[in-house]
């Protein structure tokens, strides 16, 4: 098991475009992906999930990922946030 923290830097947060993109990055990897903020937590690979989460800007969300190629699929994930979140 990998974790990563991460501050969101969009404006709007993790709205339908980034969601959309992290949940397609997700299920397209071999190994499990979650993310937490505070007590909620969600399967990245779900998107209305990640949604309903109300992520914000300036959150720091913890990204766990397990099972799998776990070190390659860390680093699409940070990938992912690095370019759009």
């Amino acid at each position: 098991m990998r974790t990563f923290q991460y501050t969101i830097k969009d404006a709007v947060g993790i709205h339908a475009r980034p969601a959309g993109l992290l949940a397609k990055t997700a299920k397209a990897l071999d190994s499990t992906v979650t993310i937490a903020l505070g007590d909620k937590k969600a399967d990245a690979a779900k998107l209305l999930a990640l949604m309903g989460m109300g992520i914000r800007c300036g959150d720091t969300i913890t990204v766990t990922v397990e099972g799998g190629d776990e070190i390659a699929s860390e680093q699409a994930m940070r990938d992912v946030f690095e370019a759009n979140l």
